[in-house]
């Protein structure tokens, strides 16, 4: 005798009621996945939250192109400055160029003339010097004239005075190439070598410029003189 299953059969409605419930859980567990698949996404992505990744639009290279022209327009302001400066300094120094040459032929213009009136004056001197001192003693006529003589010579020299001439006689000075001019040497003068021992014809000057060189004779040099050091401190 065979054994009789006592266990219940399922109805179709009930294979059905599994079926959907078995189907809710995995709708469920699904839906559980898909936030975290989200998240992993978000995560994995440069940008988070609102930003949003960078946008490269024509203002966006015309915004480059701007800069570079600034910078373009910049170099060029910095060197058209720098040539206004160096046209500004050109001006200054030919103003100041200009102004010394009119300061120059203010003081220079009557050099010419001045030389030109040295030999007067030289000749005065030469008149007075050929007078002997026994014939001024016996004529006072030669004395009047002689004083005559020396009141032009002062004159003319305080007339060179005031336009800026000043007369150059180096007596016991040290000898100076640039004023005066060499005409004799002399041994044994008892004064060290390039003294200045005598003035054979005084020399000028004219604003500082030489005018004319004092022609002078020097001492050739004195083993046992000891040196000018005055002459040397006074040039």
């Amino acid at each position: 005798m065979t054994e009789q299953n006592n266990e219940p059969k399922n109805s179709p409605e009930d294979d059905a009621g599994k079926e959907e419930k078995n189907m809710d859980v995995e709708n469920a567990a699904a839906a559980q996945q898909q936030p975290e698949q989200d998240d992993m996404q978000e995560d994995s992505s440069p940008f988070t939250g609102e930003e949003e990744p960078p946008m490269f639009t024509e203002d966006t290279f015309a915004g480059a192109d701007s800069a570079v022209r600034i910078a373009e327009l910049e170099q060029a302001v910095a060197q058209e400055k720098e040539r206004a400066l160096r046209a500004l300094a050109e001006a200054e120094n030919t103003r100041r160029r200009a102004l010394k040459d009119r300061e120059d032929a203010g003081k220079y213009a009557i050099s010419r003339f001045a030389r030109d009136l040295l030999d007067v004056l030289d000749n005065f001197s030469r008149a007075m010097d050929s007078v002997p001192e026994d014939l001024k003693e016996v004529d006072e006529r030669i004395n009047a004239v002689i004083t005559g003589v020396e009141s032009v010579q002062n004159d003319m020299l305080k007339i060179f005075t005031s336009h800026g001439i000043q007369k150059i006689e180096p007596l016991d000075e040290r000898f100076d190439p640039n004023f005066h001019e060499v005409m004799f040497e002399a041994p044994g003068s008892g004064k060290p070598e390039g003294v200045v021992i005598q003035v054979i014809e005084p020399g000028y000057v004219i604003s500082g410029r030489l005018l004319r060189p004092a022609r002078v004779g020097v001492a050739k040099g004195d083993p046992g003189a000891a040196p000018n050091h005055a002459v040397d401190e006074e040039v």
